[in-house]
């Protein structure tokens, strides 16, 4: 029986491309153009991948659609004491206030631990981004909803909305800087941000070429879940967040989430393979005319 291959999920180390990690800590390194080629076996299972580094008590069977690839329960335990369920209010870190774009119209509002730099950027697909501030938690917390009721800027956008202005990115970094740039000057004008918090000027990073996004990249449709005796085969041409972008031929790049991954026991399947057998949404495109 061929070796199976359980994933753990998509990482962007600093300094260097996305890599795939696998369960044993084996990584893949993902360079544009490289072959991505896989299976689930026939029969497969997805189950729970567990929290915070224990195992699902009752490895317990999962929907293919979740891309957290959790139950109930774990969770539950993975959401304790989180930033994101705002369970750690002493945590002692400083953090970062930062707006984030991700296509003409999806900016958002969010903050990270200050050491770890721009990764939660890079693992959102933030295809440019800026500081607002650094300072404690709380402090970063209150500017955060600072804006979000002041400036009507949201703390979470969808990957569905993320994925499908991808093909209609500006194509200079000034043009995707502008927005982010505007909400800044409007950000930092506000009244009422707390004193703790220290504010940084409009600095905006571009993530494009990092992502392989600087040019268009349509893409027809994006996977919504690995089912038993599917597969997918193709090149790389684009990585961003957790996404990735294939060129699978016939009908041309295919987007796979690589949440969707997580779970299940993964065979390789042929390099030279390509297209895609699981089930795909494709996005919708706005009406040429009339007819």
């Amino acid at each position: 029986m061929a070796q199976v291959w359980k994933c753990s999920g998509l990482r962007w180390p600093a300094g260097g491309g996305p890599v795939l990690e696998w369960d044993g800590g084996r990584r893949s390194a993902l360079p544009r153009g490289k072959r991505v080629a896989f299976a689930v076996p026939e029969g497969g299972v997805r189950r729970c991948v567990g929290a915070r580094g224990h195992a699902c008590a009752v490895r317990a069977v999962v929907p293919g659609r979740s891309t957290g690839a959790r139950c109930e329960e774990c969770a539950r335990l993975d959401r304790a004491h989180s930033v994101a369920a705002d369970t750690l209010a002493d945590d002692p870190r400083p953090y970062r206030v930062y707006l984030a774009w991700f296509g003409p119209g999806l900016v958002k509002v969010g903050i990270t631990a200050a050491e770890r730099g721009p990764a939660r950027l890079l693992e959102q697909g933030a295809v440019c981004f800026s500081w607002l501030g650094t300072g404690p938690l709380m402090a970063a917390r209150r500017t955060e909803e600072l804006l979000r009721a002041a400036l009507r800027v949201p703390d979470r956008i969808p990957y569905a909305e993320k994925r499908a202005v991808r093909s209609a990115l500006p194509a200079t970094e000034a043009e995707r800087a502008a927005e982010v740039r505007e909400l800044h000057a409007r950000a930092v004008a506000l009244p009422g941000w707390p004193e703790s918090l220290r504010p940084a000027p409009c600095d905006v990073v571009d993530h494009a070429r990092a992502f392989g996004i600087e040019a268009a990249l349509e893409a027809f449709g994006e996977v919504v879940e690995l089912v038993p005796g599917g597969s997918v085969g193709g090149e790389l041409v684009a990585a961003a967040g957790p996404d990735l972008h294939l060129a699978v031929g016939g009908r041309g790049v295919v987007v796979l989430d690589t949440r969707l991954m997580t779970g299940w026991e993964l065979l390789p399947s042929e390099p030279a393979a390509a297209g895609c057998a699981f089930p795909v949404r494709d996005f919708r495109r706005e009406p040429d005319g009339l007819f």
